[in-house]
């Protein structure tokens, strides 16, 4: 509402221009400024405040003379290699946005670690963030996993039911084997590395991981290739018309 102006994290994520997460450690950094200003963590702003970001000016969903609400949404399914980091910092020589070099800044929704590979979607919508990543929207992300030496059925039995990692148990999750070094995972939650950690908890290491889908959207592009997602797809991502959430 303008009479109580909007987050600067929230502003800079429905502007496109990055995540509320990300939004927060650029603030942080001090790459924020308001009106000439270095932003704080909380800070709210207005349709007549000036924003850059390392210098860059930054207009939101109107533009700060009023304009039109921007369009021009972009929506990727991506299948990242190995090797490849999920961060918009360019700092990091093997960034996910130089290896793709789109015309618009974009940026991932959501992680895989560095020498996970499989789909990863990005945008420029930071609205549509929160409903894929908020641990109660309880999102299907299902998952190909390889691990070092054979395997007994306690084991999937065990990932099944939950581990605990990180202080906490893992959510109960869908489990099968493909062989007796590789099985197929669906998960609803996302803990740091989480695969990787409750395998390696079991006393397993995690040799290749791949993620084949998130909700209905399928990994159906070669390895470092993308695609624009269809209508339907994005669609499938929000969570606002679904009861009770």
């Amino acid at each position: 509402m303008e009479n109580t102006g909007t987050r600067i994290n929230k502003f800079l994520g429905d502007a496109g221009f990055c995540s509320r997460r990300e939004a927060d450690r650029l603030v942080e950094q001090g790459l924020v400024r308001v009106n000439g200003e270095p932003a704080h963590m909380g800070l709210r702003v207005f349709p007549s405040d000036r924003v850059e970001v390392s210098g860059q000016v930054v207009a939101g969903r109107k533009s700060l003379e009023g304009g039109t609400q921007k369009e021009g949404w972009v929506y990727l399914a991506f299948h990242k290699p190995p090797g490849i980091v999920c961060t918009t910092d360019r700092r990091e020589p093997d960034n996910v946005l130089d290896f793709i070099d789109f015309p618009e800044r974009i940026y991932p929704i959501g992680r895989l670690d560095k020498m996970s590979e499989g789909l990863l979607l990005l945008t420029n919508d930071g609205s549509i963030v929160n409903d894929v990543l908020r641990a109660r929207h309880h999102q299907e992300k299902e998952y190909e996993v390889w691990v070092n030496r054979p395997y007994d059925p306690a084991f999937l039995q065990t990932l099944a039911t939950g581990v605990d990692i990180l202080d906490t148990r893992t959510r109960p999750c869908y489990v099968e084997p493909i062989d007796d070094r590789a099985f197929r995972i669906v998960l609803t939650q996302g803990l740091n590395r989480q695969i990787r950690r409750m395998c390696e908890a079991l006393g397993y290491h995690v040799v290749r991981l791949r993620r084949i889908r998130i909700k209905d959207i399928h990994l159906d592009v070669p390895k470092g290739k993308w695609r624009p997602l269809e209508p339907e797809e994005v669609q499938s991502l929000r969570v606002e018309h679904q009861p009770g959430l």
